[in-house]
């Protein structure tokens, strides 16, 4: 895409020629530009100031660095940050109403598939000699 020759700032200082009453086409003659152009600038950066095009670039640019980051996550679906057979046992132990490598207990820990409500944790089966859950 080919690059604009006037950087935001001073589009915003031309359309506030306009607005001090300067005519459109004596704007677009002196500047060099076309009346499209004009118009087309004048929606985008229309009543606007000079720290609010700033802030509107930066947030494009990190919206465009989010859509890259979020297309090589797409990119790549099995990507993860622990193995498959890690969260599988995570799972498991949950499912048993155990910790997994050390974690304490959590309240939905014992909800499985097939089960409508927690099942209940004996005395024994907690490690820290909390109470189970009812």
């Amino acid at each position: 895409m080919k690059r604009s020759r006037f950087s935001a700032e001073q589009i915003i200082c031309i359309l506030k020629e306009h607005q001090a009453g300067l005519g459109a086409k004596e704007l677009c003659r002196k500047h060099g530009l076309s009346d499209a152009t004009f118009s087309k600038r004048r929606s985008r950066y229309g009543g606007m100031e000079v720290s609010d095009a700033r802030r509107l670039k930066a947030l494009e640019a990190e919206n465009t660095t989010l859509k890259e980051m979020l297309g090589m996550g797409a990119a790549n679906p099995m990507r993860s940050s622990e193995p498959a057979e890690a969260s599988e046992a995570r799972f498991e132990a949950a499912c048993r109403g155990l910790g997994y490598e050390g974690e304490e207990l959590f309240a939905a820990a014992s909800l499985c598939a097939g089960r409508d409500r927690p099942a209940p944790v004996s005395a024994a089966a907690n490690p820290a000699g909390g109470p189970g859950i009812a």
